[in-house]
């Protein structure tokens, strides 16, 4: 049986924790910034803890 390869674009943008929670950056934080509040981009900075249902679909891509 053939091995799954490694998604490199998603193993570059996901994590997994300890706990086995997916972990990602938020998006939308690169440009236009001047018009987005200070506190938007401040919440923007901080990671966030993927969905339930869309864990397994990404730990899939990003197995070793």
């Amino acid at each position: 049986m053939a091995k799954i390869k490694t998604h490199k674009a998603s193993a570059k943008r996901f994590k997994v924790t300890g706990s086995g929670k997916v972990k990602m950056n938020h998006a939308q934080h690169r440009h236009n910034l001047g018009l987005k509040t200070q506190k938007r981009k401040r919440n923007l900075r901080k990671s966030a803890i993927l969905s339930a249902s869309m864990a397994p679909t990404i730990k899939t891509l990003i197995q070793k």
